[in-house]
């Protein structure tokens, strides 16, 4: 075969998706944030996609933040924009579950394709530095007088933080609908809302506000494991006498109708970058932990999580 037509066939072959992963290069990945720059998913999108590079996994990577109405808002644009394409992948988590579960888009993740969970992670409630309450329990104790007095701060409604807020509410026999909850677009916007005493307490994953904690501008309150986190001398919620125990967990899906030879490709990728030390660095300077799973596995995982959020926020309150 002459050279120049076997190169047109290998072209062909790569543009239809059939080349064997030996044979692929590097994909120019396209990665869609569905939230506003400065919060967990931003974070997680780019260090993925760095990791990515650095492991030889991707060429290069273009990012898209659409944030809003935690994350439906980029899901719509992903399932529209990218339908088809073997390179195009999207940031993904909980929170994006509660956030279909109370908003009902239009648009679910039963259009995309899902390939993995990469992190858990569980969130730390603060204060501001100036704040008037020193504790948890004083946040509880005001909670009590006036629930709407006390300004819960955090992501999107149906977050983890959010869920959180409303099972301590009902733990400590306060009516969860009456909670008084600022949802922002971004962990940028909590961030500055926090700092600028906007609210009366704040809520995110520890990674988000570490710097913040560590230079005294945050005071943490609790956290929602069940045991206390690895080097953070937090107290849990269980320790102060509160039953709540969530965590948060991030992954990725693929768009809608790859086929299952380019799905794979793209969780061959994901597995190679995530024994990479550029991601694994990436995790412990973040405080995530892994939490690998692929596939059909990862699939029923979200279900079945979806189905148990669902439940929790059922009880509630929340819907």
């Amino acid at each position: 075969m002459r050279r120049d037509t076997f190169l047109k066939s290998l072209a062909a072959m790569a543009a239809a998706g059939v080349l064997p992963v030996s044979a692929q290069t590097a994909s120019a990945v396209k990665m869609m944030i569905p939230a506003n720059p400065g919060g967990g998913w931003d974070t997680t999108g780019r260090a993925l996609g760095k990791a990515m590079q650095d492991a030889g996994a991707a060429s290069s990577v273009a990012y898209d933040n659409k944030g809003g109405a935690a994350g439906a808002i980029g899901l719509a644009q992903f399932v529209n924009a990218s339908k088809g394409d073997p390179n195009a992948m999207m940031v993904m988590g909980a929170v994006m579950l509660g956030g279909i579960i109370t908003g009902k888009p239009p648009v679910g993740l039963d259009k995309v394709t899902p390939l993995a969970r990469l992190t858990s992670e569980y969130n730390v409630f603060v204060l501001p530095a100036n704040s008037p309450f020193k504790t948890m329990k004083d946040v509880i104790d005001q909670l009590k007088k006036d629930p709407g007095s006390v300004k819960w701060g955090g992501g999107s409604r149906g977050s983890t933080e959010h869920i959180a807020a409303a099972m301590i509410a009902r733990e400590v026999g306060v009516d969860p609908a009456k909670i008084n909850y600022v949802a922002f677009r971004g962990g940028g916007e909590a961030t500055a809302a926090i700092l600028g005493g906007n609210v009366t307490v704040g809520g995110s994953g520890y990674s988000e506000f570490a710097e913040y904690i560590t230079a005294g501008k945050m005071r943490p309150v609790g956290v929602t494991s069940g045991t206390r986190l690895k080097g953070v001398n937090v107290p849990t919620l269980k320790e102060q006498g509160i039953n709540v125990e969530i965590g948060n967990w991030r992954g990725v899906y693929g768009a809608p109708g790859i086929t299952p030879e380019q799905r794979k490709a793209l969780i061959d990728a994901l597995a190679k970058t995530f024994k990479h030390k550029a991601w694994q660095d990436a995790m412990e300077k973040n405080g995530w932990t892994p939490a690998w799973m692929a596939g059909d596995e990862f699939a029923n995982f979200v279900d079945a999580e979806f189905a148990s959020m669902r439940a929790t926020m059922a009880k509630s309150g929340m819907i």
